[in-house]
């Protein structure tokens, strides 16, 4: 079994990732420093849990490192927007520093927000983006971008093993109540009776992915062979293995609100609408075909499915 450690591990999708890998057996440290990240879930959990700064250097040696550190919603990034782009920026060259140092094999959690605004649909992994460098989204957006290039330079010029994944919006139990996610606010104003808050005319879309079927990619992703990956990029004309992974099920924001309230028939919310936030995506859809194509994943579970399993989650936390 392997030494795993996950930076942002204290996170929705970290603290979602330790659990899986516990029970497959691995050996788990979670390096946190807690500004978005819960200490109450890990609880309980068979794992070492290091509260510092992933922008420090990073002490121990590990097989894997899965780098999720980074505040994702936008009220946490906007926040402070230095913290988020030194997060991104210096937060992964520590990361590529330990595994040079020591030849771990690193999966980098970039984002699709490094697509922006796109004038491509669906988003594939050859599509350079549409991005305001000067927005409030910016911090985040640039910041995963310059990670991106970190991470190619690292593989290289150091040879570090070192794999990128886009996701596309992930949601599912253990979301964070206050992180000021689409789905987290729309099932809690469900549950407590107010009003759903919708921004422009809720026409922009998203493509909605449970976090079980993105944990299946991480898995897939890591334990492919290095040379299956380097052959398969090679004729993409790429250096770096970088894959979308998201549900191309694409739903305007209005629809997703209008599911949440299919399942929660006794809520009596309404949808209310609001001014359209600063370079908020107009549409946003993953192109999985090359993750299918080179690692046999796709996502399994629709959003009705994935709505009810996250709902008993969110009624518990009230």
């Amino acid at each position: 079994m392997a030494s795993i450690l996950i930076t942002g591990g204290a996170g929705f999708i970290g603290a979602n990732l330790a659990r899986r890998l516990i029970e497959a057996g691995h050996t788990v440290t979670v390096l946190d420093n807690l500004y978005t990240g819960r200490k109450s879930e890990l609880e309980g959990l068979p794992l070492t849990l290091l509260e510092r700064d992933v922008r420090e250097p990073i002490p121990g040696e590990y097989d894997w490192i899965f780098n999720l550190a980074c505040p994702a919603s936008p009220p946490h990034y906007q926040r402070e927007p230095l913290f988020t782009l030194t997060t991104s920026i210096d937060g992964l060259r520590n990361v590529l520093e330990l595994a040079k140092r020591t030849g771990a094999r690193v999966l980098h959690a970039s984002t699709s927000e490094i697509y922006g605004d796109p004038l491509v649909h669906p988003q594939p992994e050859p599509y350079w983006g549409h991005v305001n460098t000067l927005g409030i989204r910016s911090c985040y957006d640039e910041g995963k971008r310059v990670a991106e290039t970190m991470a190619l330079e690292y593989r290289r010029t150091y040879g570090v093993d070192v794999r990128l994944v886009r996701i596309f919006n992930t949601y599912g139990p253990h979301m964070d109540p206050k992180d000021g996610r689409v789905v987290s606010n729309f099932i809690l104003q469900a549950l407590r009776n107010e009003p759903i808050t919708l921004y422009g005319e809720g026409q922009q879309t998203r493509s909605f992915q449970f976090v079980e079927d993105l944990l299946n990619g991480f898995m897939t992703y890591m334990e492919a062979p290095k040379e299956k990956l380097e052959a398969f990029f090679r004729e993409k004309g790429l250096d770096i293995p970088v894959f979308n992974m998201g549900n191309p099920g694409e739903f305007t924001v209005r629809e997703l609100a209008e599911e949440v309230l299919k399942l929660l028939p006794e809520s009596t919310s309404t949808m209310v609408f609001r001014p359209l936030p600063g370079d908020d995506p107009k549409r946003r859809k993953p192109d999985i075909a090359w993750a299918k194509a080179c690692l046999g994943w796709e996502p399994r579970i629709p959003l009705r499915e994935g709505l009810a399993k996250t709902i008993p989650y969110f009624r518990g936390t009230l």
